[in-house]
């Protein structure tokens, strides 16, 4: 008779999840490097690309996602997914001196909650910045 061991895990398959690189999206300190106000002016006014959803024109910086059109992304504003995704951010992300102070190099410091903002409601206090969407140069009508 074979010796049969006993198995107390069902399996990795819930680690493999994890580990799919299919449907994989920024991490919470990427996004964070993406919120500073450089990266996030680049990230708002990108040149027309037509092979992402939208031209590459509607994009949420809070989920590194692109939106077909203007009105799926404010659509998207008011979603479940996009409220969790600031109650995240509201977190500072860890850096190497909170890491040195967790192995006793140093004073705890708690972390510092920030406020975050939805995109959509910069833009309804400056008019400018609503019109940033695919500027396109008219004509006088001369052919």
């Amino acid at each position: 008779m074979v010796y049969k061991r006993k198995k107390y895990h069902y399996g990795d398959t819930h680690l493999k999840k994890k580990w799919r690189t299919k449907r994989r999206t920024k991490d919470l300190d990427e996004i964070d490097e993406d919120l500073k106000p450089e990266n996030c002016q680049k990230l708002l006014n990108q040149p027309v690309d037509f092979d992402k959803p939208g031209s590459g024109q509607h994009y949420c910086i809070h989920c590194a996602r692109h939106f077909i059109s203007d009105s799926a992304l404010q659509d998207h504003f008011r979603t479940k997914v996009h409220k969790r995704r600031l109650k995240a951010l509201e977190i500072e992300p860890y850096t190497v001196e909170d890491s040195e102070r967790a192995a006793g190099l140093g004073s705890w410091k708690a972390p510092v909650k920030r406020k975050i903002e939805t995109q959509g409601k910069s833009s309804e206090s400056d008019p400018e910045s609503s019109n940033k969407r695919m500027r396109i140069d008219e004509d006088d009508g001369e052919l």
